[in-house]
């Protein structure tokens, strides 16, 4: 009776086990299904960028992959790299797979099209322009403006620590020091020798070049070196509202009309199956949403209706462009005034 007992036992078990093993499989099948059918698609975009957009691509990129993944079903990681405008121009041009570059210069993206990475409309590839948000160059100063700075030519009094970046690597500072050419020309009739003699007074009084507008900020915030900024507005109205900063904006009488710009790299995206992505992130910059975005991050937003909402966020100023013909473009202006023997090296080795 014991033997039969024990045989039953083990029948049982054995039913058992077989049981088990195929719920086990059933289960392991159904969730592997489940993975393989249900589980999201995935491309990445590297997206390589200027100093001064930092902040306003982190949030960019978590809206649009967001709306990315609900249109489509697909995750999207965006990563990002900064630096300074030439700097990057370059890190692309040596083989760095971006999908998308946002540049401080018309100038260093066109470097980028002469390497046959964009393609050569890339200027024409949105309707609105390859300017997704504008801005132009302020001056940041201590609380209270201890030295009384109100306008360019208070950047060349004696005593003055005026901190900008070098616009050997940075776009922010070809800017800055055509905003100062602007006004010199101006005040002094379009004579191009007082300007060039203003600009030099004006250098004279920066004590360091910063590699890039973030890296003069840093020199001026956090080492708290020199008496004024020359800054991107959006970099000195961000600075401005950050708590514990003891700093003032001045708006100088006139300035330079600031115009970044993008472009899908066309060669990579192709190369990499990642163009559907990229074309609807960069024209994602162009939405009702991503204009705000732009504005909350204190970027002259292109679409009117949004301009219009956040007006009181940007003082009024008299604007010029480079591609006035007193500049001619920025072919011109960076041949002029920033290639080897150009007139910065001038006044900078004077």
């Amino acid at each position: 009776m014991l033997a039969i007992r024990n045989r039953k036992q083990s029948i049982s078990s054995v039913v058992r086990y077989k049981l088990i093993i195929s719920l086990l499989l059933i289960f392991g099948i159904t969730a592997c299904g489940s993975n393989s059918t249900d589980s999201p698609k995935s491309v990445e975009l590297i997206h390589v960028s200027f100093d001064a957009t930092r902040e306003l691509f982190d949030d960019m990129n978590k809206v649009f992959a967001d709306e990315w993944l609900a249109k489509t079903g697909e995750e999207v990681l965006i990563r990002q790299s900064h630096g300074g405008s030439g700097k990057q121009a370059r890190t692309v041009n040596d083989g760095l797979q971006a999908d998308v570059v946002s540049l401080a210069l018309s100038y260093d993206m066109d470097r980028v099209k002469s390497a046959g990475l964009i393609d050569p409309n890339w200027r024409t590839r949105m309707s609105s322009g390859p300017s997704p948000f504008t801005s132009t160059i302020v001056f940041l100063v201590r609380e209270g403006n201890p030295k009384q700075i109100h306008d360019w030519n208070d950047l060349v009094k004696p005593g003055v620590s005026v901190i900008t970046p070098n616009p050997k690597t940075s776009g922010g500072a070809r800017w800055n020091y055509m905003g100062a050419w602007g006004y010199a020309l101006q005040a002094f009739d379009q004579n191009e020798d007082k300007a060039k003699e203003f600009v030099t007074a004006l250098y004279k009084n920066v004590p360091i070049l910063g590699s890039g507008a973030r890296d003069s900020m840093t020199t001026f915030l956090e080492q708290d070196i020199g008496d004024v900024l020359i800054a991107w507005e959006s970099e000195a109205l961000f600075a401005t509202n950050e708590p514990g900063r003891h700093v003032e904006i001045v708006t100088p009488s006139i300035s330079v009309s600031a115009d970044p710009v993008m472009s899908v790299v066309d060669q990579v995206v192709d190369h990499k199956g990642t163009r559907a992505a990229a074309e609807a992130y960069m024209k994602f910059m162009y939405t009702e949403e991503g204009q705000t975005i732009a504005a909350q991050h204190y970027f002259r937003p292109q679409m009117q209706s949004v301009a219009d909402k956040y007006a009181d966020q940007f003082p009024k100023i008299k604007l010029f462009s480079l591609d006035d013909p007193a500049y001619g473009g920025w072919d011109k202006v960076q041949k002029k005034h920033f290639a080897d023997g150009g007139i910065f090296d001038e006044i900078y080795q004077h």
